[in-house]
Order: structure tokens, then sequence, then C-alpha cells
């Protein structure tokens, strides 16, 4: 298999390429993730199973529309396919350092450039990805409450129940939706669609840098309310993103609707008290009705 992956660095960098060292590094909680090295050259590699190729593949893609845009950095794709059972990712090697507040400030910045470039075919993306590695439908849509609620919250409470996943709300929050979300008309953004705090960092040289993406165009809140999920970025982030692309009003009650996408996908990826907490979620949007 390595050999294989070799050989197809070599043919797309047009640069003979053999690993001279093979270390094992963090993949994150779906994949598994490998630095190859020789004298001149380090990739980093993603790991998984031969049927998981097409989630490789849309992780490519993404990252490819987010370089195209020229704002913010990103690993960009060298190649991937299949060998023996196993798909694999061969990636940009990024050295990660520490942080201080200027570059949260750059990265706020870039971010915000990143989100004014729109699509003209409306909400959702080329192709399907993935969330983790849950299923994320991206038909195009015209209206942006349809994609959320057909596309978003109703595709993961379809795999939700299914899991046996019990929210007794969960028609009620479906169906207010359009209310929830009224007055709200959002443009079609690039978005990087898994944006918390580990798909987050600055390389050694100081440059901000965000990776593994569920990439689609749909409102840009999406990405900032999930920054704020798992542990917030540091103020200086939103200050600098504020200046450069201030937030509708509303947005602290939206946050919540957009969060409850990926504490859904958490319980139908994981399990355990998701559920609860997901309910609890909705019990407060909810609560936000007249």
């Amino acid at each position: 298999m390595w050999d294989s992956i070799a050989t197809h660095i070599s043919q797309v960098t047009g640069q003979s390429f053999q690993i001279e060292e093979r270390r094992s590094v963090s993949g994150g909680c779906i994949n598994s993730g490998y630095a190859l090295s020789n004298k001149q050259q380090t990739y980093f590699v993603k790991l998984n199973q031969a049927p998981q190729i097409a989630m490789f593949e849309a992780e490519a893609e993404g990252l490819d529309e987010i370089v195209a845009t020229h704002t913010i950095k990103v690993p960009k794709p060298i190649c991937w396919g299949t060998a023996g059972n196993s798909a694999y990712l061969v990636l940009e090697w990024l050295d990660l350092g520490h942080s201080g507040g200027a570059v949260w400030s750059i990265m706020g910045q870039r971010l915000a450039a990143m989100h004014r470039v729109t699509s003209a075919s409306g909400f959702g993306w080329k192709m399907n990805n993935t969330i983790g590695s849950t299923s994320q439908p991206n038909p195009w849509t015209a209206n942006w409450v349809t994609f959320w609620q057909e596309h978003r919250l109703g595709f993961q409470f379809k795999l939700a129940n299914r899991r046996g996943g019990h929210f007794p709300k969960q028609d009620r929050l479906l169906a207010t939706i359009p209310q929830l979300l009224a007055g709200h008309d959002p443009q079609p953004s690039l978005v990087h669609g898994d944006l918390w705090s580990g798909n987050a960092a600055v390389t050694r040289a100081g440059e901000p840098v965000i990776f593994d993406p569920a990439t689609y165009y749909g409102d840009r809140e999406v990405d900032l309310a999930m920054t704020e999920l798992f542990g917030s970025f540091p103020a200086d982030f939103y200050r600098a993103y504020n200046q450069a692309f201030p937030l509708d009003s509303g947005y602290q009650q939206r946050k919540v609707l957009y969060n409850l996408y990926h504490i859904l996908n958490h319980f139908n990826l994981f399990g355990g008290s998701y559920d609860s907490q997901a309910n609890r979620m909705i019990d407060q949007i909810l609560n936000l009705i007249p």
C-alpha cells in the first residue's frame, strides 16, 4: 500500500518520492493519520477503509474550492485513491505551532473574506460530502429555510430516529424553522461547514489555517456558530471578523438552531448523552417563539 501511495505522489507532483520515514500522527476520530517523509518533502496522509474513498474525494474537492478563493490557508490536496483495502488522501504537510492574538485577528479577517465568496446556484454544493463520517446531502436549493429544514436538520433527525433517538418536539421544531428564520435572508456563502477549534490552527510561520472541511454554500453564520460550540475561538477572532463582515441582528438566537445540527450529528456518530443535549437545545429554540 505505501509503495502505491508513494508512486501516486511521484506521478502527480512530477518528482520522485520514496518513503524514508513513516510515523503515525493524529488523524482525528474518523481517520488514521501519517506523516510520510524523504529528505526533501513531507506529506500528510489520511487513511480509512476503501469504501470511504468518496469521503476523501469530497474533502479534496472542498479544499480545492477554498484554495481557489485565495482567502484563507488550507492544506492543498495532492492526490487520493485506494490501495488494497484502504482509501487514502494525501495532503500538503503543514508545520503547526502556537499563536497569539494578532494571528487570530488575521484568521477572522480571512474567514470573512472567504464568506464573501458566493454561489449563483443557491445553497448547497456540486456534490454531497460528509460531516465527520455522516453523509451530508448538498442539493442546490434556492431557499435557505428549505435547505436547513430538509437537508440539514430534517436529514439528521431521520438518521437519529433510526438510531433510536427520541425527540418528542422534532416535528414542531421543523415546522417552526420558517418562523425562526423569518426576516433573515443570507447570501449563499462558501462555508467550511465543520469549523470547531480542532479544525483551525496556526502554522509555525504564523499563518492561520483551517482544515477538515465539510464544504458547501450556506449561511455564513453556521461557521461562526460552530466556533462557539465546543469552546470559543479567542475574542480577537470575533472582533476582527465583525469589523470585516458584521453579523446580522438575531445571530445569537440563530446560532443555537445551527449548532443543533452538529449535536444531532454527534448523536448519530457517538450516541451517548447527545440526544439529551439535543432535546435541551430544541426546548431552548422553541422558547424563542412568541
